[in-house]
């Protein structure tokens, strides 16, 4: 039976219009960290934190798992505390795990072209070129719908993204094409966009796992380490690579900090490499101009030679 402070903290987060998954994703953390306690709920203090830390530790579970744990364990007792009144101090004042910071990993475009002449279905195609071209997120073009598909402007409109944000985002002429294409070989009237093609499910929409699932497919097939995200990741650099502005970039991801999107700065060499000899041939060409007018005030303020 599920402890009754859970019970609440659900009905709590579905009030604030949490998504489903996230929703799924906290109770699920919660119940497993309430049923390893040997306490009560509000008798919870650093100790038994601590402890949980080496549970998970002993389970061999990554510092951001870890980390995710304990920031949704804090966000619990905040609850407890600000909402249900609970008269206790939160046990997870800080979150001190040191995580590694990778640098998003992106495809190269000889990697792109290699990945894209594997994938001849055309929904798996159109599913990842919504990846590749606009960026949505995997969750994001599972949750597609028909109605949301503006073909004459090539635009998609992108409902309740993560952080239940909406935005639009834009098609390229070979994403427009390739989702034409599926489209005019779906028969279905179902109002997901991409529908499951065999199995008992044929016909429903398809699922975050089913998409992953195909990459993972494409993946082995293609000898390259890609992802659904890792898509979207190689779109966010082509497009710094190509110049286009970090806002807009940040828009187009749908990223709640401009920080998030700075990340993509520092694996897009091109542009990188372009502004550096950009900016020296400007430093340079100062620098010439500062000398020369120096040895021009030298000459003149030299006596002449008699």
């Amino acid at each position: 039976m599920e402890p009754i402070e859970l019970l609440w903290y659900r009905r709590a987060l579905k009030r604030k219009n949490y998504s489903a998954h996230t929703v799924k994703s906290y109770v699920s953390i919660l119940d497993h960290f309430i049923r390893w306690l040997t306490v009560p709920v509000a008798e919870v203090s650093r100790k038994e934190i601590g402890l949980y830390v080496d549970h998970l530790l002993r389970k061999r579970r990554t510092p951001k798992t870890i980390t995710c744990h304990l920031q949704t364990i804090r966000l619990f007792f905040d609850y407890l505390i600000n909402e249900e009144g609970r008269s206790m101090v939160n046990p997870v004042t800080r979150i001190s795990l040191r995580l590694p910071k990778p640098l998003p990993r992106h495809l190269k475009d000889d990697q792109v072209t290699r990945l894209l002449a594997l994938i001849t279905d055309m929904r798996d195609r159109a599913m990842f070129m919504l990846m590749l071209r606009c960026g949505l997120r995997v969750q994001e073009v599972a949750d597609l719908t028909v109605d949301v598909v503006d073909y004459g402007r090539r635009q998609i409109f992108v409902s309740s993204g993560k952080g239940a944000k909406d935005r639009v985002v834009y098609m390229s002429e070979d994403a427009r094409s390739v989702l034409s294409a599926y489209l005019a070989k779906r028969s279905s009237k179902t109002k997901g966009l991409f529908l499951v093609q065999k199995g008992p499910m044929r016909g429903n929409p398809i699922s975050v796992r089913g998409i992953q699932k195909r990459i993972e497919y494409y993946a082995r097939e293609s000898k390259l380490n890609v992802s659904c995200h890792r898509l979207r990741h190689t779109m966010a650099t082509q497009l710094l690579n190509a110049d286009a502005d970090l806002a807009t970039i940040q828009d187009l991801l749908g990223h709640g900090q401009i920080t998030t999107t700075q990340r993509y700065c520092r694996v897009a060499n091109l542009k990188v490499q372009r502004d550096y000899y950009k900016a020296m041939d400007v430093v340079l060409q100062r620098t010439q101009t500062q000398e020369e007018d120096d040895d021009e005030g030298e000459n003149m303020d030299s006596p002449e030679l008699s």
